[in-house]
Formats: structure tokens, sequence, C-alpha cells
């Protein structure tokens, strides 16, 4: 046996462990807009160009309706679905009055591999929402845990494994919030053993719990509703803030504690705080579908940001905006600028800085500015220098974005779209990007095609 000094054996040992280590994977997507939470993908060796027919099909699988988006990690997919009654249909109208519609909120779980259904939990879950046709949150898988939020504030903790409850909580009941207009809809983040939700109630607009045990480690905020934008945490001015925007105010407060830090007011019409917040740099902004937008700016030594602009609009049909009105695609800023979906499907260009259009465009849409467009959608996924765009019509579209103009560079259609209730029918749930791959959903099925480059013909 030879003998080798201890540095070498050392070095052997890393060697022969990187060798028996199992093939790298593509990134997952774990939570909603992906592992780093800005919406960005970054996996290398994507396709430029979609194939003469299209991208190849990897599975489809059948699930109920809902408006959650996916969520894929370490091979495999989580989604949230609702499943009705035999003989039960959901209203047409998402207009439905807040009626009472019986049925069951699933979370699913699915091989990556094939689209097979690994697990399921269900739960009796009757809807007293508008647009009653399933949850609305992307799962957010960590470890060996995944966290759900359903429609009526079920939130749910369970082994990936198995499906399992480990521990769960109830808004309504555990902290007596009222019921919004659209449910509970905004992502919970985690932040260390934290896991960060918008819930309601007296004084606790926002709860973090801990992921292990659900145990409230501190709540905040009192307002009338917790809206539906997704909690977000940035650095400003050197310090970590846990981003809240509810209907009346856009809050900075302290991650670790709830502790506030500053308040902004920000009425928004009907309880409509949607859009995630996006940050550059010291500007934060926010956009609202019925008030526009607002910037604000953290400059050096001031304890809150100050307002830069806000929008001069006076509604939010197409004659009246002037800058931003979103109501349910997250905008990304980028050197300077937002590039944004308005509130009839205007796919827009600001400066930051001022809010000055610089440009926009309808195709990636189909929108024509007329009242049947009325939150007509694509959801913006920056890639290297492309972007893609899922618009609501189930296209997938590769485009340039610059303050040049809209370059639309190929266009695929991957999913037909199924709800209705929105007056046309619609695809309405962020896609996910992974593991060189899309996953979109719709209230039939959910499906999934490869984006490789090496997968791909290009046309």
């Amino acid at each position: 046996m030879p003998h080798f000094p201890k540095q070498c054996k050392f070095l052997l040992a890393i060697v022969g462990a990187a060798l028996f280590q199992p093939a790298t994977r593509g990134d997952d997507w774990p939570q909603w807009l992906g592992p780093r939470r800005d919406g960005v993908w970054r996996e290398s060796g994507i396709l430029e160009r979609f194939p003469r027919d299209g991208p190849k099909l990897r599975w489809r699988t059948r699930i109920g309706s809902g408006y959650s988006g996916p969520a894929v990690a370490n091979g495999k997919v989580f989604v949230l679905d609702r499943e009705l009654p035999q003989g039960t249909q959901n209203p047409r109208s998402g207009f439905s009055g807040k009626a009472k519609v019986v049925g069951q909120e699933r979370v699913l779980c699915l091989n990556d591999a094939d689209g097979k259904i690994l697990w399921k939990h269900a739960y009796d879950c009757e809807y007293k929402v508008d647009y009653p046709a399933g949850p609305r949150t992307t799962p957010l898988v960590n470890g060996d845990k995944v966290y759900t939020l359903g429609t009526m504030g079920d939130l749910l903790c369970l082994d990936v494994e198995s499906g399992n409850v480990v521990w769960s909580k109830n808004f309504p009941k555990d902290y007596q919030a009222e019921i919004q207009v659209w449910g509970w809809a905004a992502h919970p983040l985690l932040d260390g053993d934290k896991l960060i939700c918008l819930v309601g109630g007296s004084d606790s607009i926002v709860v973090a719990f801990h992921k292990d045990t659900g145990r409230e480690l501190w709540r905040a905020l009192s307002a009338n509703q917790p809206g539906y934008a997704p909690p977000m945490i940035y650095e400003f001015g050197g310090k970590r803030q846990l981003i809240v925007w509810h209907p009346g105010s856009i809050n900075g407060l302290d991650p670790e504690t709830g502790a506030v830090f500053w308040t902004q007011p920000f009425a928004v019409n009907a309880g409509l705080s949607v859009s995630t917040p996006r940050q550059a740099g010291n500007d934060l902004f926010i956009t609202s579908f019925y008030n526009g937008s607002i910037l604000l700016r953290f400059e050096p030594g001031s304890p809150k940001p100050a307002v830069v602009w806000k929008s001069k609009g006076k509604g939010e049909r197409p004659n009246q905006t002037k800058d931003l009105n979103s109501i349910i695609p997250t905008p990304f800023l980028k050197d300077g600028h937002v590039y944004g979906i308005c509130s009839y499907g205007e796919l827009r260009c600001l400066k930051l800085d001022s809010g000055e259009r610089v440009w926009e465009a309808l195709e990636a849409t189909g929108s024509h500015k007329q009242a049947g467009d009325r939150w007509r959608n694509a959801f913006l996924v920056p890639h290297g220098d492309h972007v893609f765009l899922a618009n609501e019509a189930g296209d997938l579209i590769i485009a340039n974005l610059t303050p040049k103009g809209y370059e639309e560079i190929s266009r695929a259609h991957i999913i037909e779209p199924s709800n209705s209730m929105a007056g046309r029918l619609v695809v309405w749930s962020h896609p996910a990007f992974a593991n060189k791959s899309v996953y979109a959903r719709n209230d039939k099925e959910i499906v999934c095609y490869a984006l490789a480059a090496d997968d791909s013909k290009t046309k």
C-alpha cells in the first residue's frame, strides 16, 4: 500500500468525492419569481429562437383550476389547484358577488422527469371570493418542506416527500382576518427561519412564523386589509428592509423583529395593492392599477425614502394613464428604465427617474386598447440579453426590450387559455423556468416544454 502525505490524501478525498457526485442539475424555480425572487432566469444553454414546430413537449398532466404558478425544486414540481364536486361548475364571471362555492383546494407534487403525480394533499375549502377559479399563490419549497397559501387563508407546511402536514394556520380563524374580495394572494417569503406572510387582523397585517413549527415570531402593522402584494426584502442604506405594501401605505420593517422603520402613504382604490415592489439601487418602484406608479428613493443619511415622482394619470383607461398602471404582472427595472404591462395590455418602457414614457407596444399582449382589453396581461422574465414573455393567450415570446423599443424574435403557442372569468379566455398564471424548461398551467393541465439550445432547430 503506497504512502501519501496528509495533503495528498486530503486532495484525493476531494477528487474522489467530486467524481461520485450526481450530475449537476439545472437551476430550480422554488418560489414566486424564482430562486432569487427577482424574476430573472439565469440558466445558460437556452435557445434564442423556437424550432419551426415550436419547443419540444416534455410532458403534460391534467390538473384542476387555479391561478397558482408552479414551483420546481429537486426534481419535483409543486402546484396548487381546485377541484369541484361532480356536476358543479365555477361561475363564468369573475364578479360572483363572493358567492359561496364548495370544493377542495389541493397541493400537487409531480415528478419533473415525466409529470406523473407523486402525491396530493386535499382539504375542503368553501370559497367566498370573486374570481373563484382556484388558489393564487406559488408554492415555496425549502429543503424537506413546501409551504402553500390558499385563497381562503389556509397556510400549510407540508413534507416534500410525503405531502403530510407538518403544521398549518388558518388566517380567518387564528387571526380573525377578514376575507378580502379576492382572498389571499400575497406569495409567502422565507428569510432564515422566518416564513413571512401577509395575514390581516388586528396589528397583524404581516406575521412571521417559524418555518419548522409555525410558532409566531412577531406581528406588525394595522390596516383595513393586507392587500395582495408579495412581501420583499431589499437592502437600502446598508440595512436589510422588509417591504410591505398594503392598500394604505408602503412600509419598511426590520425583518428580524417587525419593527417599523418608515411608512409612506400610498392609498390605492379597491384595495388593489398587487404588483411586486421592485428595487434598483437606492430606488423602490411600485405600480398599481387604478392609481398608477410611485418611485421612492433612499438618500444617504435619511431614515426614510423620499418621493421622487408619483403618477399624474387621472385613471386606469388608456387615454388616462401617463406612466404604468399594472395589476397582475410584475415589471422589471434595467439600466435606468422600467418595463411593464399597463392596465389595457400596453407593454411600456419608462424612464425610472421621471416616469416619462419612452415607448409602448401592443404586439406582445394583442391589445387594441379597447374596453375588452382591460387587465390584458403578459409576464416578463429577463434572460441574458432577451426577455421571455408569457402572455394570457398562451403564447411564449422571446423578445428584446431596450429603450429603442420592442423587438420580437420568436413566438410559440404552448398552452390554451381556458379561464373565462375575465370575459375572455385567459391564462393568468406565472410560469416557472427551470432545468432548461418552461412550466405553464391553465385550468385544465400543466405542461412542460424543453428550452435547451441543444434540443432546438432554429428557424
